[in-house]
C-alpha cells in the first residue's frame, strides 16, 4: 500500500541524465514525494525553497559538480542539516572519500539496485527522524522547566543562565562534553515540582511559616515524580536526579532526604551552586540583585555547609565565563550587578 501523499517525505533527486532521473522515479515514487533537478544551480534553488528530507545527488554533472553542490548545501544554515546521498558511477575509494569529505552521509554506486536504494533512503530518513525526536524531547523538557519558573517569582532567563553555569562548572569538575551537555539540558527541570505547590505558598510575599515551608519542600519529590523513573541513564534520568537532590546540603541539613557530602549526586551539588548564585545576582520582586562580589562571598561562607567547597572554588575560578553568560542573558534592571 502506498503512503498517503501528504504524509510522504520529500526527496530531491539531482542528475543531468533524464534516464537516471526516470529510474529513480520508478524506484521511489510509491513511497516519497519527489522533486527533480538536472543541474547544481537548480538543485540548490529547490533545496532552499522546499527543504527536502533527503537529497540523492549525482557527482559528475556539467558545470557545478555534485561535490560542489554538497559543499554549498552544508555551508548554508537553511540546508546544512539535509542528508545527502551521492549516486554515481564513480567507485574508487578516493572518490568515495571525497564524497564524505564534502558532507555526504552515504554513497550509492551505479548501476542501481532498487532494493539498495530503498534501504539506504529508509535508513537515513530514520536517522533524521531519531534526531528530530531527540530535539522535540529536549524542547519539551526545556518548556516544562520554563513552566515552573513562570509559576514562581522567577523568569525563563533564570533557567537558561543557571543551566549554562552548571555546564561550565561541570566541565571544570571533570565532566566530558557529552555529560556536560546532558547537565545543560537536564538542569532546567530542577524546580519543575513547583508546579505542584499551591500559589498561596509559592507566591507568598513574606516569609513562610513552618507548615508552609514543609509544603514547599515537597517540590523536590514532586519534581522527581513528574519526570519519572528512566532506566539506563540518559538526560531524563539525570533531570530526575537533579530535581531530587539540588536542595540537599553538604552538611546534611538539606531536603528531601537529608543527604550529606558526596552522598549527594555530583549533578545536584553542581546545580545547587549554579542555582543559588543566579538567584542571588538576579532581580526578584522581593529583592534587588546582589553584586557578584557579595554573591561569591556568600558561596565561600557556605563552603562545607550548604555547598561542596571544591565546587565553590572551581566556580570562582570560572567567573570570567560565568560573567559572559550573565551578560548574554541579562534581564532589564540586572546590568548593574554585572560588575
Amino acid at each position: 500500500m502506498n503512503a498517503p501523499r501528504h504524509a510522504r517525505p520529500v526527496l530531491l533527486i539531482v542528475d543531468d541524465e533524464a534516464a537516471n532521473l526516470q529510474l529513480l522515479r520508478q524506484i521511489l515514487q510509491n513511497d516519497y514525494a519527489l522533486l527533480f533537478a538536472k543541474d547544481g544551480a537548480r538543485a540548490l534553488e529547490l533545496a532552499r525553497q522546499e527543504r527536502p528530507a533527503l537529497i540523492l545527488l549525482d557527482v559528475m554533472m556539467p558545470g557545478m559538480s555534485g561535490h560542489d553542490v554538497c559543499r554549498q548545501l552544508k555551508a548554508e544554515p537553511l540546508t546544512a542539516a539535509i542528508p545527502v546521498i551521492f549516486v554515481t558511477a564513480l567507485n574508487d575509494m578516493r572518490d568515495e572519500l571525497s564524497g564524505f569529505e564534502a558532507g555526504a552521509v552515504d554513497y550509492i554506486t551505479k548501476p542501481l539496485s532498487p532494493a539498495i536504494v530503498r534501504a539506504r533512503v529508509r535508513t537515513h530518513l530514520s536517522l533524521v527522524r531519531i534526531d528530530e525526536l531527540k530535539e522535540t524531547r529536549l524542547q519539551i523538557v526545556q518548556r516544562l522547566g520554563l513552566a515552573a519558573e513562570y509559576k514562581d517569582n522567577e523568569t525563563g532567563l533564570h533557567v537558561i543562565r543557571m543551566s549554562h553555569f552548571a555546564r561550565v562548572l561541570g566541565v571544570a569538575a571533570g565532566l566530558d562534553d557529552t555529560a556536560a551537555d546532558d547537565l545543560l539540558h537536564a538542569a532546567p527541570m530542577h524546580d519543575v515540582g513547583k508546579i505542584g505547590i499551591p500559589d498561596r505558598i509559592l507566591q507568598k510575599p513574606g516569609k513562610l511559616d513552618a507548615d508552609e515551608w514543609s509544603v514547599m519542600q515537597t517540590h523536590a519529590s514532586i519534581g522527581a515524580d513528574i519526570i519519572g523513573e528512566h532506566a539506563g541513564g540518559g538526560m531524563l534520568a539525570l533531570a530526575r536526579e537533579i530535581a531530587l537532590s539540588h536542595h540537599e546540603k553538604w552538611d546534611g541539613s538539606g531536603y528531601p532526604r537529608g543527604l550529606a557530602g558526596e552522598a549527594i549526586p555530583l549533578a545536584g551539588r553542581i546545580v545547587a551552586v549554579a542555582d543559588v548564585f543566579d538567584a542571588l545576582t538576579s532581580v526578584r520582586p522581593y529583592k534587588r540583585a546582589w553584586p557578584v562580589t557579595d554573591a561569591v562571598g556568600y558561596l565561600q561562607q557556605q563552603k562545607g555547609l550548604h555547598f561542596d567547597g571544591a565546587l565553590v572554588d572551581l566556580f570562582v575560578q570560572q567567573l570570567p565565563a560565568i560573567d559572559a553568560i550573565r551578560l548574554r542573558w541579562a534581564e532589564q534592571g540586572e546590568h548593574h550587578a554585572l560588575a
